[in-house]
């Protein structure tokens, strides 16, 4: 027999007859070792069955231990791909941001660009009215100027007879006669 085909129980060891021979072994002490191998027997048995129990709460653990384990590592490969997907969001919206921000910029430039060109064009009209304007008043001076120049060298009014000038009412009436002809 090997020692994988024989199994030996407690029963066994109790139940198993020795036989009778002449001059054999004492009946009492082989009942008393038989008893003792089928008591250890026993003992080993419990010791196995708590031994299995252990193992197969062991393999229990483990494979809670792996499926937690699998679990772990789904949640970290997840927890990269969101991290990643999460980062290329954030720099999708960073550059979005950016580019609103330049063309904010740009179109703020062209606004003050437009509007600095349109002041510019605004103080050249009104540059040019104002010169405009002092070529009318200076052409208007130099012919009132003319005028004051033509009047001067023009000769005097004609002498009145001593007896009109002392009528001043009739010197009034002549001068408003010149004014009104506009002389």
């Amino acid at each position: 027999m090997t020692d994988e085909a024989f199994y030996l129980t407690s029963m066994d060891a109790r139940r198993f007859d020795f036989g009778s021979a002449l001059r054999g072994y004492d009946k009492s002490r082989v009942e008393q070792f038989r008893d003792q191998v089928a008591e250890e027997l026993e003992r080993l048995a419990r010791v196995n069955g708590e031994l299995e129990a252990k193992a197969r709460s062991f393999h229990e653990q483990l494979r809670a231990f792996r499926e937690r384990d699998k679990a772990l590592n789904e949640a970290l490969i997840s927890a990269q791909q969101m991290r990643a997907d999460t980062k290329e969001q954030a720099t999708r919206e960073a550059e979005l941001i950016v580019r609103e921000a330049q063309a904010d910029a740009d179109r703020i430039v062209t606004e003050a660009r437009e509007s600095t060109a349109r002041l510019r064009a605004e103080i050249d009209a009104l540059d040019r009215a104002r010169r405009g304007f002092l070529a009318q008043m200076r052409t208007m001076t130099e012919r009132q100027l003319a005028e004051l120049q033509a009047a001067e060298q023009a000769p005097s009014p004609v002498s009145l007879p001593a007896s009109d000038a002392l009528d001043s009412g009739k010197r009034s009436s002549w001068m408003d006669a010149k004014v009104v002809d506009g002389e």
